[in-house]
């Protein structure tokens, strides 16, 4: 994995898993779509006046479909819902809580990744891992058929919503192939994001007067917006861009962590025995889903011919990671029924991203 790869995958982490805590902290002076929609307020005006400042106009202007597709995906779907369904359902559980359900957002990816963009299927080893992480997502929403409207469980089922919308989003976001970057694009998508939540806290009848202000007030909406919003949709879409939608959310499976920490250290939150374990399972998932780009660099190393195939199941920019080993392989493999006319033609490792 690249060192840049890296970074942007413990930054956006950090970022994502300090926004549950804070939101949570927040919506003690804030309505929960208010919150979200001043969030993308601070956030779009930072972002756009940063690559106003760093970018070119003929890098700033959409002027394909794609682009435009690409813009919409973000602002609607994967950073307008997304957050919606996840402040408002944040009002019922706690950080923990909701930063694990959120981790069904990778477990969901691979679903709509098979079925909208060409380059990203998910192996056996791959499914078993989403099963996985089904299962512990399961453990912790743990739904009582006899109280199913709950507080709780409402506040479960949204934030279940916003994991679904943002897995969608970013699937999106690959199929539109914009030519914009990754951050120019999330600047423009956190518009249409912020409009769409003041119209949704405008049609709940939430009002700016019911806005407590106050310091704490303050460090919660600067927070979500600049830190996990404006950097962290950087870090984020930028790791969708080089690794594709399934490995850049595996993120989510690391948010928890970080989530459940802030909560128990900042807010005194405790998390029951059922989330611990549910959390334990929902990691297991991440692990043999994260397996998958071992394995096929230790085929590719070991000149096997079914890589050939397999590989189809990762990501272009993955593929050009593993193609030099391939070639190396050929290069010293004497029996192993691999010969270099085999694969020069083969498209996984003749074409680019």
């Amino acid at each position: 994995m690249k060192r840049r790869v890296a970074v942007f995958f413990l930054a956006t982490s950090v970022f994502f898993g300090g926004t549950f805590v804070a939101a949570k902290a927040g919506l003690s002076y804030f309505p929960p779509l208010l919150f979200v929609a001043l969030r993308f307020d601070v956030a779009a005006l930072a972002l756009l006046s940063y690559v106003v400042v760093t970018r070119s106009r003929e890098d700033l202007l959409p002027r394909t479909r794609g682009d435009v597709g690409g813009i919409l995906a973000t602002g609607v779907l994967a950073v307008g819902f997304t957050n919606a369904l996840l402040f408002v359902g944040q009002g019922y559980v706690t950080s923990g809580v909701a930063s694990i359900i959120a981790s069904l957002n990778p477990v969901l990816t691979p679903v709509f990744a098979a079925t909208l963009v060409a380059d990203e299927r998910l192996s056996r080893r791959g499914a078993v891992g989403m099963a996985l992480g089904l299962l512990g997502v399961g453990l912790v929403v743990s739904p009582d058929p006899a109280n199913l409207l709950a507080g709780g469980v409402v506040g479960k089922l949204l934030l279940l919503g916003s994991a679904v919308s943002g897995a969608l989003g970013t699937v999106l976001i690959r199929r539109a192939d914009s030519d914009l970057s990754s951050t120019v694009r999330t600047a423009w998508g956190l518009v249409p994001a912020a409009v769409l939540c003041h119209l949704l806290s405008l049609g709940a009848g939430e009002s700016v007067t019911s806005v407590t202000w106050t310091p704490a007030a303050l460090v919660a909406l600067g927070y979500v917006g600049l830190f996990a919003g404006a950097l962290a949709y950087i870090t984020y879409f930028g790791l969708v861009d080089v690794t594709g939608a399934i490995r850049a959310n595996l993120v989510f499976y690391v948010v928890p962590l970080v989530a459940t920490l802030g909560g128990w250290a900042l807010l005194d939150e405790t998390v029951s025995p059922s989330a611990v374990t549910g959390f334990l399972v929902v990691f297991a998932g991440f692990v043999v889903i994260g397996s998958d780009s071992f394995h096929y660099l230790a085929l590719a190393r070991s000149g096997s011919r079914s890589v050939t195939t397999r590989v189809e199941s990762l990501p272009g920019s993955f593929r050009e990671t593993v193609r030099p080993y391939r070639r190396n392989a050929e290069d010293v493999a004497t029996d192993g029924g691999v010969s270099r006319d085999s694969t020069a033609e083969d498209p996984c490792f003749c074409k680019g991203d």
